[in-house]
């Protein structure tokens, strides 16, 4: 299974409820704080929903 890196890139305040905690459910916490997860479905959908505060890659 393939590794993805995922980085905050805007503010999560103002944004609503369920996208700061998808934020957290990430381990993201501050603007452009790195995390890395397998690419699993699951974290795929997560990175959807917040698609618009993060940047995403891949990690060969």
């Amino acid at each position: 299974m393939s590794k993805i890196r995922v980085t905050q890139v805007k503010s999560q305040i103002g944004r609503l409820k369920n996208q700061k905690r998808t934020l957290e459910a990430l381990g993201l916490r501050k603007i452009n704080q790195t995390v890395e997860h397998e690419a699993s479905a699951t974290i795929l959908g997560m990175v959807n929903k917040v698609k618009h505060l993060i940047s995403v890659e891949e990690i060969k």
